[in-house]
């Protein structure tokens, strides 16, 4: 039998945690119940309106990434930092994820969703602008 890497049985925890949604167009529409909270994809116009109302934006790529370039506003949380960094998520707002194609983002959505949170999933960070 294989074994699994950590960060593959860390995917498959949190995807059996959660419902992990796309990052395309056809699934920014959906959603699903993830504990007690919200877990749903998101596009760009949508993101920019949560946000302007208040909802928390959190990059989870790398420190390098972030410095490359951010979406203004967002805060930055690595994804292998995230589940110890909770508290500094507000519970009482949405929080609209990101990375750089989206599979961190989904990760970290089924992991803020298993916590509790409203969370929408952005995606890539090109959703922002596309």
């Amino acid at each position: 039998m294989k074994r699994l890497t950590p960060f593959a049985f860390a995917f498959i925890l949190a995807a059996s945690s959660s419902s992990l949604v796309g990052c395309d167009s056809a699934s920014a529409g959906s959603s699903t119940q993830a504990s007690s909270a919200q877990v749903s994809g998101i596009d760009g116009p949508a993101a920019h309106a949560l946000v302007a109302q208040g909802a928390t934006l959190v990059d989870v790529r790398t420190p390098g990434e972030w410095q490359s370039g951010h979406i203004e506003g967002a805060v930055l949380i690595p994804i292998d930092e995230l589940g110890g960094r909770l508290g500094e998520i507000p519970r009482d707002r949405t929080v609209v994820v990101y990375c750089a194609s989206g599979a961190r983002s989904a990760r970290a959505a089924a992991i803020l969703g298993a916590a509790g949170y409203t969370v929408r999933d952005l995606g890539g960070i090109s959703r922002w602008n596309g």
